[in-house]
C-alpha cells in the first residue's frame, strides 16, 4: 500500500497542504478546530510528517549537545544519565562531546563544530574564557551550565565552597587541627571549577577555626582512586601525620583508605577520612561524605534546556542551586590525645594473607572499629545514631 501524501490529507480535511503541515507540526497559525480535523484525517490515512522535513521547515535539528571535560569519572557518567533520560523523553537526540585535554579544547568553541548542528548546548563544570562565551553566544541557541555560572546562561550548581567548608568543620568539631587535603591540581588545564572551589572551602574553614594553613598538607589526587592512593602516600611521607584527611571526591577517598590500610593505619582510630559526592560505594566503605544528587542535577538542567529550546522566544535565564548534606558514617571520629608520627613506608606494607605489622600509639582502640559514641561531641553523637544527613 502506497504511503499517504500531504496532499491527500489536505483533500480529506478540506484544507491546504500548508495548513496540514502547520497543524501537524503544532507551530500555530491554524485554528484548534482545523487542527483537530487535520489530525483526524492524517490518522485515518496513516500519514505521519517526515522528521527531516519538519526540522527543515522549523530550522531545528532536534539535537542537543552536552560538552564535558571527562566521560569516565563517576560524576560525569551519573550526570549524563540524568540528562539523557530527559532528552530522550522529549523526543530529542543527544550529541556528547568529550573535550578530554587542552589540545582538544583549544579552538573547540570557535571551530563551528556546533553551528547549525544543535538546538541547545549544555556545558559541565567548565570555567569559560571570554572568547569561548562569545563563540557560544554567536550560536544563537539556548545554553545551560552545570557547576559554574555565566550571566547570560541558565545553570545549576551546588555551593562547592560552602560544602567543602562543612566537611572540614566536621573534622574541626571532632578536635582535628592537622587536616590534609587531597584535591585536583591547581593549574588543571581544562579550567575544571570543582578543585578550585573546594580548595577555597577547605582553606576558609581552617581560617575560621584559627588553624594556620599548611601547604605541605595539600596534595593532588587527580580525582581518581589511584590518585587518592598516591596523594595519601605523599602525606604519609611527611614527618608528622595529619590526623584527618578531606578528599575532594569519594573516589580519591577510596584511594586514601587503601593507602592507609596498606601501611597498617586504622580509620578512624589513627586518621579520620571524609569524602565528597556520596558515590554508591561510599556506604559500602562506611565513608563519611558530603552528599549531592548528581543525577537529579542532570535531570533539572536538561529540563531547563529542553524548555528553552521548545519556546520560540527562548526561556528566561534561571540559576538553580542544588542542595548538599553531610552524611556521617564510620570513617571520622574524635581526635585521640596522643600525637601521631609517620610509619615507615618501606617496612610496614601489608603482605597478602598477613596482618599489618604497624602498631598505632593509640593501642586501646586498635582493632575495635569506630570509637564509642560517648567519646564524641553531642552534635556528632546525634548525627551518628541515626545516620541522619545534615543540610548544609
Amino acid at each position: 500500500m502506497a504511503k499517504a501524501t500531504i496532499e491527500e490529507v489536505a483533500n480529506l480535511a478540506g484544507v491546504s497542504p500548508s495548513s496540514v503541515s502547520r497543524s501537524l507540526r503544532d507551530v500555530g497559525g491554524v485554528s484548534a478546530k482545523t487542527t483537530e480535523r487535520v489530525r483526524a484525517a492524517a490518522e485515518q490515512l496513516g500519514y505521519s510528517a517526515s522528521p527531516a522535513a519538519s526540522r527543515l521547515a522549523t530550522g531545528r535539528t532536534g539535537t542537543l549537545a552536552i560538552v564535558m571535560p571527562n566521560l569516565t569519572r563517576w560524576f560525569f557518567a551519573e550526570l549524563l544519565g540524568g540528562v539523557e533520560q530527559v532528552v530522550r523523553e522529549a523526543g530529542l537526540d543527544l550529541l556528547v562531546h568529550n573535550l578530554g585535554d587542552t589540545e582538544t579544547r583549544q579552538g573547540y568553541f570557535s571551530s563551528g563544530l556546533l553551528r547549525k548542528r544543535v538546538d541547545g548546548v549544555l556545558l559541565v563544570t567548565l570555567a569559560l574564557t571570554e572568547p569561548e562565551i562569545d563563540a557560544l553566544m554567536a550560536l544563537d541557541v539556548p545554553v545551560c551550565m552545570v557547576g559554574t555560572d555565566v550571566e547570560s546562561f541558565s545553570s545549576i550548581r551546588i555551593d562547592d565552597v560552602q560544602s567543602a567548608s562543612t566537611a572540614v568543620r566536621h573534622l574541626v568539631n571532632l578536635g582535628h587541627r592537622r587536616i590534609g587535603l587531597i584535591s585536583g591540581a591547581p593549574d588543571e588545564p581544562m579550567h575544571y571549577t570543582v578543585p578550585v572551589h573546594r580548595r577555597l572551602g577547605y582553606r576558609a574553614a581552617l581560617e575560621a577555626a584559627g588553624i594556620p594553613a599548611d601547604r605541605d598538607l595539600e596534595v593532588h589526587g587527580d580525582f581518581t582512586i589511584r590518585g587518592g592512593d598516591e596523594a595519601t602516600t605523599q602525606l604519609l611521607g611527611q614527618g608528622e601525620l595529619p590526623t584527618a584527611i578531606f578528599a575532594e571526591s569519594d573516589e580519591m577517598a577510596f584511594g586514601a583508605l587503601r593507602a592507609l590500610r596498606r601501611v597498617g593505619l586504622q580509620v578512624p582510630a589513627d586518621i579520620s577520612v571524609i569524602g565528597f559526592d556520596d558515590h554508591p560505594m561510599a556506604e559500602y566503605f562506611d565513608l563519611t561524605t558530603i552528599s549531592q544528587d548528581v543525577r537529579e542535577q542532570g535531570r533539572q538542567v536538561a529540563q531547563q534546556l529542553v524548555a528553552a529550546v521548545s519556546r520560540p522566544d527562548g526561556a528566561p535565564v534561571r540559576r538553580l542551586h542544588a542542595p548538599t548534606r553531610l552524611v556521617v558514617r564510620g570513617t571520622t571520629a574524635v581526635l585521640g590525645a596522643e600525637p601521631r608520627r609517620a610509619p615507615s613506608l618501606a617496612g610496614n606494607r601489608t603482605v597478602p594473607g598477613q596482618g599489618a605489622q604497624h602498631q598505632s600509639p593509640d593501642k586501646g582502640r586498635r582493632g575495635s572499629g569506630p570509637p564509642a559514641l560517648a567519646r564524641q561531641s553531642a552534635t556528632d553523637q546525634k548525627e551518628r545514631r541515626g545516620q541522619r544527613p545534615l543540610a548544609t
